[in-house]
């Protein structure tokens, strides 16, 4: 099987959980892979089956939520001809195509009681039974299921089978997030950007200026590593000039002055004081021939005002203008303003 992808970093809490997947891989024991949107659930899955003596046999990976509560036995478990309407044909289900391989199942916690009660048996017994049929059929399936909830407080809510979660969790690999795995952005980011750089055709790979690397930093990356891709390769593709280190960089792409406002609760509001900015003066027009001319300097006065107001605190800047903080970085490079440190 033709690896996917691989794993990137060097921070103990990452280590440990690969380490774990490692140990875990040669049984043929169901795995519980636990972790927020974005930590690698399914390449964990990926790696407890190559690593096992299943690696030359089916992985078949199935999003339990991206399938109607009504078509997820159908998925799961096959059907046969006429079973329901528009099943022209019998079909064998997930657990069929993965025989004597791994099934891969995410989204684990979207699962109705029902299909949770089915999967239970198939787990128990090893045996399945098409919708519409009688005869259950035998397979041997290394189960690997994944989840971004907590399992056990629903299953104490009576919303997920405790037997069933018992059965699925010989093994537990908990995935830490990005923010908590020290050092491990700098080496993502500087992997994600070289990749990109190549893609580019950039004859060199020059890095990111040391104010985004710690920008980065203390982003809190919601998406986790899938977010910081999708940051970081938006960098490099939108930066002119690969002579230099990379200066600019968007972590919300949707952010915008112009983003369209439905309804007054969706409006920004301010979560901390910031200094208002402050009324500068009007350029006098009579002076000046050049509109473009006219609008660039009244924009330069403002945000240097502002800037002043809030004794250059960027974010706070920001805020008090109404602007991003990329959009702010942005004017600050385009007028090339300076903190005068006098």
């Amino acid at each position: 099987m033709e690896q996917k992808s691989q794993f990137i970093g060097q921070s103990g809490a990452f280590l440990d959980a690969v380490e774990r997947a490692s140990r875990a891989a040669p049984m043929a024991r169901p795995v519980l892979v636990i972790g927020e949107r974005g930590t690698g659930k399914e390449l964990i899955a990926e790696r407890l089956h190559r690593l096992s003596d299943r690696w030359e046999e089916p992985l078949v990976i199935m999003n339990c939520a991206a399938l109607p509560e009504t078509l997820i036995e159908a998925e799961l478990f096959g059907h046969e001809q006429g079973a329901f309407t528009g099943a022209t044909r019998a079909r064998e289900g997930r657990f069929e195509e993965a025989d004597r391989g791994t099934l891969f199942l995410d989204e684990l916690g979207t699962l109705s009681m029902g299909a949770q009660e089915r999967l239970l048996r198939a787990v128990e017994y090893g045996e399945v039974t098409r919708i519409g049929s009688s005869r259950p059929t035998r397979v041997d399936v290394r189960i690997v299921a994944a989840t971004n909830e907590d399992l056990q407080a629903k299953a104490e809510r009576g919303e997920f089978r405790a037997d069933l979660l018992d059965r699925l969790s010989f093994e537990v690999i908990t995935l830490p997030p990005l923010r908590v795995r020290e050092g491990d952005i700098e080496v993502l980011a500087d992997y994600f950007g070289r990749r990109m750089a190549a893609e580019l055709g950039w004859e060199q790979w020059p890095g990111f200026a040391d104010h985004i690397a710690k920008d980065m930093e203390q982003h809190p990356w919601p998406g986790n590593v899938r977010e910081l891709r999708n940051v970081v390769e938006r960098a490099v593709y939108r930066w002119d000039n690969w002579e230099h280190p990379i200066g600019e960089v968007v972590f919300d792409p949707f952010d915008s002055p112009w983003k369209p406002l439905t309804s007054p609760a969706q409006r920004p509001q301010q979560s901390e004081p910031t200094s208002p900015a402050p009324t500068p003066p009007t350029p006098r027009l009579d002076k000046i021939d050049d509109l473009r001319g006219a609008v660039d300097a009244h924009e330069r006065t403002i945000v240097e005002h502002a800037l002043g107001a809030n004794r250059w605190n960027q974010r706070q800047t920001a805020k008090a203008l109404g602007l991003s903080y990329d959009q702010l970085r942005h004017c600050i490079k385009k007028h090339g303003l300076m903190q005068d440190d006098g």
